[in-house]
């Protein structure tokens, strides 16, 4: 016999995390009764361990620029390789993340997916301790922290199905939105932790700093004692017990995941999945040495998709019904728009403290025969000290673009947040040559960033109305897939920002990276217009 609502109150009360054999969060009546207390249960596991998950993976935005200050014998240009490959990591672990939740489950995904992050976690922490670690172990290390980038796409995929479609914009910018304060979390944490040897003798001795640095509440001085290995170290303290609060407090839908076997079945199929990804990822980042980026990225996507489409028996049957979505036309409009919106929000995370420390790092100095050079800012802000602001606004406010989006309409919104992002992307630009080019570009620092707080703004209200629009848009079977996909695309984002701002600046023209955002932004004005708002649209949104 079927079992009924009252048969599904007695399971998830009898044991918390048991798979939920029904599901009908359209129904008021059960939604009320017993669908609101699970969905809520697993929405607040999901969060704290989505934002380690953001913490981990760009967390070498913070690490590199300290690497910088205590003189690891690497480049500028190795430094913004490294984020960047934790960017294109985390990207690609996206795609196959995308499937997870239809294949082995959203509690044994979450709780797998989060253990997993204390690999890159321990691992950094350990290069960290000995200035002489090769540069291989750096971007070993960078590529493995790419999971973090990775359980986005599944975390989102496994929270969207637990709420009505009435509730999508809350419940998907809660999620995200506070999984997003991992970036922030990650950019105040580390500074502070690296300046106290809290782990003991365990975590080794510290270092001294080559040049001054800072922490949120203030400049630190070279010469001073610093624990940069503690960078790592300290997720583990918050992975341990999250791993545990995921396994027993989040639950399986079998209306989503019929048939997901036993735990060891489920988590040899997400490994398997994750594999494929990082088997692309490394492709990925040696056709980088071959190839213009621009035909790189999309052959990683291509390589991905296929080689899922590949794998064996139940997997690939199951990958293969869900991409359907790729036939749909709104699938593409919407990975468009979400690029916009939070590929702007990752990419600009992962390459604004490397951006600051290098722009109002050094400044021009003319000397008496008229010749210039650039020389080092002895008064240079830190970046250590200012750039979480942009990402804790845009994470601060992604709840809200999802709340207002519920109200307004998510397409209406989201053309609104592009404009801003079209005049606010070309005036930073135009900000950045000044500061470039000056002899003192201090003048030039809170103009720069209260116009990348304006760009973390606009775009932290455009993730949370872009994901409203596709929860309107699809139905609950494909609805997770696309959350999952448009994701995995726009989390490229935070490779391509490092490496297009990294290659400007070293040109001298770090404006032109700034000029061409402003300018797909435009386009994504007019996408979401031409589908969503113009008057003969075939789905208004509003």
């Amino acid at each position: 016999m079927a079992n009924t609502n009252a048969d599904l109150g007695r399971v998830a009360s009898g044991r918390k995390n048991a798979d939920l054999e029904h599901w009908d969060v359209e129904n008021d009546a059960f939604w009320e009764r017993e669908g609101k207390k699970v969905a809520t249960r697993n929405l607040w596991i999901s969060i704290p361990s989505l934002l380690m998950g953001f913490a981990v993976w760009l967390m070498w935005g913070m690490i590199t620029t300290q690497m910088r200050n205590l003189g690891f014998p690497f480049s500028v240009d190795q430094l913004f390789t490294l984020t960047a490959i934790a960017g294109l990591s985390g990207a690609t672990l996206r795609i196959p993340a995308s499937f997870m939740i239809r294949i082995a489950g959203g509690r044994n995904t979450i709780f797998l997916t989060t253990a997993l992050l204390m690999l890159p976690a321990a691992g950094t922490g350990i290069a960290l301790m000995n200035p002489g670690t090769p540069f291989w172990v750096f971007q070993a290390l960078a590529l493995l922290s790419g999971i973090g980038g990775g359980n986005f796409a599944c975390s989102m995929s496994n929270i969207s199905t637990f709420y009505p479609k009435k509730q999508q914009g809350y419940a998907l910018g809660m999620n995200a939105g506070l999984g997003n304060f991992g970036v922030t979390t990650m950019q105040i944490l580390i500074p502070l932790v690296m300046t106290v040897g809290i782990f003991g003798a365990i975590a080794g001795g510290p270092m001294e700093l080559q040049q001054a640095s800072g922490t949120l509440i203030g400049r630190i001085e070279a010469g001073t004692e610093t624990w940069i290995q503690n960078a790592g170290f300290v997720w583990l303290v918050f992975l341990i017990p999250l791993a545990f609060a995921g396994w027993f407090g989040m639950n399986n839908i079998r209306d989503i995941t019929p048939n997901p076997g036993s735990p060891m079945a489920a988590f040899s199929k997400i490994l398997g999945l994750y594999g494929v990804g990082m088997l692309t990822a490394i492709a990925g980042v040696v056709a980088l040495g071959w190839l213009n980026m621009w035909i790189a990225l999309p052959l990683t996507i291509g390589l991905t998709l296929a080689l899922l489409r590949l794998l064996p028996g139940q997997i690939r049957a199951n990958i293969q019904k869900q991409f359907a979505i790729f036939s749909n036309k709104h699938t593409w409009s919407m990975t468009v728009l979400y690029i916009a919106t939070f590929g702007s929000f990752i990419g600009f995370s992962a390459a604004l403290p490397l951006s600051i420390t290098v722009i109002f790092g050094n400044m021009m100095d003319v000397a008496a025969d008229g010749s210039v050079t650039r020389i080092a800012n002895p008064d240079a802000p830190s970046a250590l000290t200012w750039a979480w602001m942009g990402p804790f606004v845009g994470a601060l406010i992604r709840p809200v673009g999802g709340w207002i989006s519920d109200k307004l309409g998510g397409s209406i919104v989201t053309q609104v947040i592009s404009v801003i992002m079209v005049i606010a992307s070309a005036a930073v630009g135009y900000v950045m040559m000044l500061a470039y080019n000056s002899t003192d570009p201090n003048q030039y620092f809170w103009m720069f960033l209260v116009l990348f707080i304006v760009l973390f703004a606009a775009s932290g209200i455009g993730n949370g109305s872009t994901f409203r629009t596709i929860g309107v848009i699809f139905d609950q079977q494909q609805k997770g897939p696309v959350l999952g996909w448009t994701s995995a695309v726009a989390a490229y984002g935070a490779f391509i920002a490092p490496r297009v701002m990294g290659e400007q600046i070293k040109l001298g023209t770090p404006e032109l990276a700034m000029y061409g955002f402003a300018i797909f932004y435009a386009i994504c004005l007019a996408v979401n217009w031409w589908f969503y708002l113009r008057p003969n649209a075939e789905i208004k949104n509003p």
